[in-house]
C-alpha cells in the first residue's frame, strides 16, 4: 500500500520532467560491481531548479523561501531518495497528507484533484523507479504544506479577530524535517510539534465521527422526574446513549433508572460541566440532545486552538481555561493542583492572553475602574451620602472632571486580601473576593473581566517558593495585616489565559463546556472559509 501510494504522488510530476528549469540531475554510478541500489551518489540540485518548479505548481509558491532555504542548509543534496530510492518516510508524509481530515482540516491539499484522479491508474508495485527532481520537490513543498496547516493553523490575524491574543508558538519546520530525516527507523511525523491536547482531541475526532456515520442520535424526549427504581423506555434510549459515549458500562436492553445508570449520568454531567447529582433535569437532557455534528464542530476549533499553543513548558507555569471556569497549576508540564475560577460575565468577558505574574499584592487597595466608578459607585453616591463608609472607600484626587475612588484593605474588599499581578494592557489580573458562594456555581461569569480564585492562600505559597522566608504563617499574617505590601516574585511565573470549550482531562476523559462569549462559532466560519495562511 505505501509503495501504491508513492506511485500515486510520483505520477502527479512525473509529466513535467522536461520543463524548463526542471531537468533531472544526473547521478554518478559507483565502481565496481555494486548492485543497482547502490550505484548512486548524493544528488544535487540548486535554487534555479526549486524556483522552475514553484513556477509550475503556484498553489504551493508560498513555502519557496522556505523550501530553497531547507536546502540549502544541506547543501542543496536530496532529502527523499537514498541509494537511488524513496526512503519510507515519502510513505509516510504521503499517507498523511491523503488522510488530511483526521487532523480536522477542511481545506484540501493543493493539486489534490490531479492526485486523486491518478491514484487508480497507477501501477502498484512498481519498484524501478528513478530519481526525479519534481518528485523530490513535490515531496518537500508538501510537507511545508501540510505541516504549517497541522501545526500552525489559521494565520495570527485570523486567530486575534477569533479572540485569541495569545502569542502564537514558532515552529522550526526545515530543522524539525531535518531531525526527522536523519532519524533512521522513525516514522516521520511521529513525535509532532503540537501541544498535547491536539492529539488528545484528534482521537475524539476520529471517534465521533466514526459513531456520527452509523448513529442516527435521535432527541431522547423526556420532562418527567425520574427516581431510582422508575422504568421507562426512554430510560433505555438514555442507558444506550451513555454507552456509546463511554460514560456507562451497565445493561444497554434495562428500562430501569437505577444506581448504575445514576453513576453513568453523573460521570456524563462531570465531563460538560454541570452540576454532578445523577438527576435527568433540562439540563443533562439538553446536553445528551447536543448533535453528534455540532460536538465535532466544537473538537474541530479546538484543534485549531491547540495548533497555537506551546509544545511544552519545563517551568512553573498557571493556565486558566475560562468556559472551564477552572485554573490549573503545572510544574514542568505536570499538573500539581487546580481550583475553580470566577470569569468575566458577557458584558465585560475575560481577554484569551498571555502574561508573567510578576507581584503578589497582599491586602490590597482596589482602585474602582472608570466603568465601574460611573455605573455603580457615583449613582450609589448620589442616593446614599455615607456609600463610601459604608463601602470602606475613599476620594483620592479627582481625574477628567471625576473623583478617583479606591477602596481601603479589610475582608469586604472586591479583590479580597490578596492579588496576582502580570502587567498587561488589558488590566487583568488574577485576585481573591470576599464573594466566596459563587464558586458553588457550575457557570461562574459573574466579574467585570478580572479571574477571582479560590485557593488565594495556596497559590500565593506557590508562587512565593523560591522567595526567602515566606511560609503559610506569612502569607497569612500578610493578607490579614490590613496594610498593603508588594512582593516581587524572584522567578516570573508564565500565565496563560485561554479558552477552549471541548477538552482532555487529566485522565483522558473528552469534556464539553458551554461557549459563554460564542467564539466557537467565529473560529468555526474562518476555518470553513478558510482563513488560513495556507
Amino acid at each position: 500500500m505505501k509503495t501504491y501510494l508513492i506511485n500515486s504522488l510520483l505520477a502527479v510530476v512525473a509529466t513535467c520532467a522536461s520543463l524548463t528549469g526542471c531537468a533531472q540531475v544526473p547521478t554518478k554510478k559507483m565502481s565496481g560491481g555494486a548492485p543497482p541500489e547502490q550505484q548512486y551518489t548524493a544528488m544535487i540540485l540548486d535554487s534555479v531548479q526549486i524556483s522552475g518548479f514553484f513556477k509550475h505548481y503556484p498553489l504551493l509558491k508560498i513555502n519557496e523561501t522556505e523550501v530553497t532555504d531547507f536546502y540549502r542548509q544541506r547543501g542543496f543534496a536530496y532529502a527523499w531518495f537514498e541509494n537511488g530510492t524513496l526512503i519510507e518516510q515519502a510513505s509516510n508524509l504521503i499517507s498523511r497528507i491523503l488522510n488530511f481530515k483526521s487532523d480536522g482540516l477542511s481545506k484540501a491539499t493543493p493539486y489534490q484533484p490531479a492526485l486523486d484522479s491518478l491514484i487508480n491508474q497507477a501501477e502498484p508495485n512498481k519498484k524501478d523507479h528513478q530519481p526525479d527532481i519534481q518528485q523530490e520537490l513535490m515531496l518537500t513543498a508538501q510537507y511545508f504544506n501540510f505541516s504549517k496547516a497541522v501545526y500552525e493553523g489559521i494565520d495570527v490575524a485570523a486567530s486575534k479577530a477569533s479572540g485569541w491574543l495569545l502569542p502564537r508558538k514558532k515552529v522550526a519546520y526545515s530543522a524539525y524535517l531535518d531531525s526527522l530525516l536523519k532519524a533512521p527507523g522513525k516514522q516521520l511525523l511521529a513525535k509532532e510539534p503540537v501541544y498535547r491536547q491536539y492529539e488528545l482531541l484528534r482521537t475524539f475526532l476520529r471517534k465521533y465521527s466514526q459513531l456520527q456515520a452509523k448513529d442516527k442520535w435521535l432527541p431522547i424526549i423526556t420532562t418527567r422526574k425520574w427516581a431510582l427504581g422508575d422504568t421507562a423506555s426512554t430510560l433505555r434510549l438514555i442507558r444506550a446513549r451513555l454507552y456509546k459515549l463511554e460514560d456507562f458500562a451497565g445493561d444497554t436492553l434495562s428500562n430501569a433508572y437505577d444506581a448504575q445508570l445514576q453513576n453513568g449520568i453523573k460521570v456524563f454531567q462531570d465531563r460538560h460541566g454541570l452540576t454532578v447529582n445523577g438527576l435527568l433535569n433540562k439540563e443533562t437532557v439538553a446536553e445528551l440532545n447536543v448533535p453528534l455534528q455540532a460536538r465535532i464542530k466544537q473538537i474541530l476549533v479546538n484543534m485549531e486552538r491547540s495548533r497555537w499553543l506551546p509544545v511544552n513548558l519545563n517551568a512553573d507555569y498557571v493556565a486558566v481555561n475560562i468556559p472551564e471556569f477552572k485554573m490549573h497549576v503545572y510544574h514542568a508540564d505536570s499538573l500539581l493542583w487546580s481550583c475553580s475560577v470566577v470569569v468575566g460575565k458577557t458584558q465585560h468577558p475575560t481577554t484569551a492572553f498571555y502574561g508573567e505574574i510578576q507581584y503578589v499584592v497582599f491586602s490590597p487597595y482596589w482602585n474602582v475602574p472608570p466603568g465601574i466608578l460611573t455605573n455603580e459607585v457615583l449613582p450609589g453616591i448620589k442616593r446614599n451620602n455615607a456609600y463610601l463608609s459604608e463601602h470602606n472607600m475613599e476620594i483620592i484626587g479627582r481625574q477628567n472632571g471625576l473623583p478617583l475612588v479606591r477602596q481601603k484593605p479589610g475582608d469586604d474588599n472586591s479583590l479580597g486580601l490578596v492579588k496576582f499581578l502580570f502587567p498587561n494592557s488589558y488590566n487583568i489580573y488574577l485576585h481573591d473576593t470576599p464573594s466566596k458562594s459563587l464558586f458553588g456555581e457550575t457557570s461562574r461569569a459573574f466579574s467585570h473581566g478580572c479571574i477571582r480564585i479560590a485557593e488565594p492562600a495556596k497559590f500565593a505559597a506557590f508562587l512565593l517558593k523560591d522567595n526567602a522566608n515566606w511560609d503559610d504563617t506569612k502569607i497569612s499574617q500578610s493578607m490579614h495585616a490590613g496594610k498593603e505590601r508588594y512582593v516581587t516574585l524572584i522567578k516570573k511565573v508564565p500565565v496563560f489565559i485561554a479558552y477552549f470549550t471541548a477538552f482532555a482531562d487529566r485522565g483522558g476523559h473528552l469534556n464539553f463546556r458551554k461557549d459563554i462569549y460564542n467564539l466557537d462559532q467565529r473560529l468555526a466560519d474562518m476555518l470553513l472559509l478558510g482563513t488560513n495562511v495556507n
